[in-house]
């Protein structure tokens, strides 16, 4: 297996407070993991950390294609081909969704070549054709309006578009019904399809999401450790039983 991610020894601090608390962890080429865990547990800190949010304190070192990342700017991880899917999208009112993604998309390319407009509209049809998103979809200002689904949609569109080597999803179901979760679920599930080499770090607190994306890996997460792994049957046993028996 080809190792894109290596998490070795990471602390993530807030101010004075440690929150994640020395984890280790590989993401293989291709590969789905889950962190699975309880609320404050330290999982939307771990991805903050790993995208280099500047209010965040890091220890240890995290590792993209082998290449040291545990000090480069967030854009620049970006750049190397590091995404984050927010758990909560912020709405930005007066840009559109075509601009802000072709924008996002010749950030991360040289000045000398930048995506033309005719280029970038056949990709973006195609890949909201991919997401069954509707076409007037890209019209609309960025997050302004939408509804739960439709902002994690968003997300979804945007990570098809840069695709990035590897994904940090955060609690992409947060807030979402059932049948919006599908929804979601299957654009991660096409986009798999179409890409497999993406690797996908998914951050939940419960198995429904799992469900539909079946994970190679589950991890727990508790009081800022990993404190077991498994496949996707432990997403099943935490279920029924919780999370007391994994407190470390």
């Amino acid at each position: 297996m080809i190792k894109v991610l290596e998490i070795k020894n990471l602390e993530v601090s807030i101010g004075e407070k440690d929150v994640v608390k020395g984890i280790s962890l590989d993401l293989n080429k291709g590969e789905i993991v889950a962190i699975m865990g309880p609320n404050g547990s330290g999982k939307s800190t771990l991805a903050f950390g790993l995208m280099g949010h500047p209010g965040y304190h890091v220890k240890g070192r995290i590792l993209l294609d082998g290449a040291d990342i545990t000090e480069m700017a967030p854009n620049l991880r970006s750049q190397n081909g590091l995404f984050l899917s927010f758990q909560y999208p912020l709405e930005i009112p007066g840009v559109t969704v075509s601009n802000f993604l072709k924008t996002a998309m010749n950030s991360r390319r040289d000045k000398k070549d930048q995506i033309r407009l005719i280029e970038f509209m056949k990709l973006l049809n195609e890949k909201m054709e991919l997401l069954h998103i509707p076409k007037n979809f890209s019209s609309r200002y960025l997050n302004e309006g939408f509804s739960g689904g439709e902002k994690k949609k968003m997300e979804m569109l945007q990570l098809t578009m840069l695709n990035p080597k590897v994904a940090i999803l955060d609690e992409t179901d947060s807030g979402l019904d059932i049948d919006a979760l599908k929804k979601v679920c299957d654009s991660i599930n096409a986009l798999k399809k179409s890409n497999p080499d993406i690797s996908l770090l998914i951050i939940t607190h419960y198995q429904r999401m799992l469900k539909y994306l079946k994970p190679d890996k589950i991890c727990i997460m508790q009081d800022g450790k990993i404190t077991r792994s498994g496949g996707a049957e432990l997403a099943e046993e935490l279920e029924e039983k919780g999370y007391e028996t994994d407190k470390p």
